[in-house]
């Protein structure tokens, strides 16, 4: 009888340990989820803001379309790819950063547009913008870091293969060049 007891004791312990792994899983993936989901939003704000600051620079810059042309293209597949998965979102989004630091960097040669309160506030915002969307990227690969470890590390590693638990993928860039933020200056050259 006491046999039947340790038995079921066990079982009980056994049962509670597998339950609360993968309810730690489940977790750990839903905060992967929401940490994407915030990326999303901050690259929403940076698409809305894009087309407002090349109106902007559109009318002081007409001979630097080529640019400006880039900008808009880089926008529109970045914004293209937004059910696609990581490593392709993150070029994409690597090449509008480096398409928008190309366009501040020719600003630059225009002191009229730099005074422009309109470019001055837009280019503000897209800055924020920047810093906000680094952000999120941080606390989405810190949410994988921790759910990877949890799916890869015993004993929960044997409930995340039981229940089809996979590792999510980090948010990289691809290219030394896209990993530089994109320098902005308010100096007048």
């Amino acid at each position: 009888m006491i046999a039947l007891w340790i038995i079921l004791a066990v079982l009980v312990v056994l049962i509670i340990m597998i339950a609360s792994s993968y309810n730690g899983l489940v977790n750990l993936r839903n905060q992967v989820k929401n940490a994407w989901a915030q990326i999303d939003v901050q690259l929403k704000r940076r698409y809305d803001l894009i087309p407002n600051l090349v109106e902007t620079v559109k009318g002081y810059m007409a001979h630097e379309r080529q640019t400006l042309e880039a900008v808009t293209q880089a926008r529109n597949l970045a914004q293209s790819l937004a059910s696609a998965g990581v490593a392709q979102r993150g070029k994409a989004e690597g090449e509008l950063s480096s398409a928008l630091a190309r366009l501040l960097a020719v600003v630059e040669r225009y002191p009229d547009l730099k005074a422009n309160q309109n470019f001055l506030a837009l280019q503000e915002e897209l800055t924020s913008t920047e810093n906000k969307i680094s952000f999120a990227r941080q606390f989405y690969n810190d949410s994988v870091l921790r759910y990877n470890n949890k799916t890869q590390m015993f004993p929960t590693n044997i409930v995340a293969s039981l229940f089809g638990f996979k590792a999510s993928e980090f948010f990289e860039t691809a290219s030394p060049a896209e990993r530089e933020a994109p320098r902005v200056s308010f100096t007048q050259s």
